[in-house]
């Protein structure tokens, strides 16, 4: 029963200290039941409550950093597995790749005499489809124009925006002079608010009438030999 005292006495001390149960329970081995029945009337000052919740946080911010940790260790896992799978694309994968993707962004033939043109933001989809357009259609470089699309807001970084442009593309500087405006109706979840923003690069092929008419027949194809129709 002494013991059991004093174990009560050294809890109710430890407590008043502003040791959470946990901390307590690591030094006072009872069950936990037991410690709240000896705690239930001790009252704690505002500062002994405040190392309590600062604790809390701590703790609830440690789980926050350790899930967000474990999350990115099975997402790289996860894609590194994947890129594997995809291994060395041969130059007609890469063509069907061409084709699908100017299926999905590209401007179809609605009206006669359109050229052909695909418009994006992501820097890597641009680069994919202009190794598609030099490398396996054949489209001479000269034959390659630009045109920025952007929010008027970013009108200050028109300067960075072309160059950005321009070392993603490997093109000259003077290729990338065309720009359209939008205006800008401010909302914060937009990413055209932030300094990493570079518009939508639109790139458009000249004299490609004929180019976009067989990229609609590729297209026609694909479907027709998946068994689509």
């Amino acid at each position: 029963m002494l013991l059991k005292n004093n174990e009560k006495e050294k809890a109710i001390i430890l407590r008043k200290k502003g040791f959470s149960y946990s901390e307590i329970l690591d030094i006072v081995p009872v069950a936990k039941s037991t410690l709240s029945l000896w705690l239930k009337s001790v009252r704690l000052s505002h500062s002994q409550t405040q190392r309590l919740t600062e604790k809390k946080l701590a703790a609830i911010r440690r789980g926050g950093v350790a899930r967000k940790m474990a999350r990115i260790s099975v997402t790289k896992s996860i894609k590194d597995k994947a890129i594997k799978q995809i291994g060395k694309i041969s130059k007609r994968e890469l063509w069907l790749i061409g084709v699908a993707l100017y299926w999905g962004e590209g401007h179809k033939e609605r009206k006669t005499g359109i050229l052909a043109s695909l418009g994006n933001s992501d820097p890597y989809l641009i680069k994919l489809y202009l190794k598609w357009l030099l490398e396996v259609v054949g489209v001479p470089r000269e034959d390659i124009n630009f045109w920025i699309f952007l929010h008027d807001n970013s009108s200050d970084r028109l300067d960075i925006i072309q160059k950005y442009w321009s070392d993603i593309t490997g093109f000259p500087l003077e290729c990338f002079q065309k720009v359209t405006w939008k205006k800008n109706k401010y909302n914060p979840r937009r990413n055209n608010q932030r300094e990493d923003y570079y518009g939508l690069l639109r790139v458009v092929v000249r004299k490609s009438v004929n180019l976009t008419r067989k990229i609609e027949g590729w297209i026609d194809g694909i479907y027709k030999y998946c068994g689509v129709v």
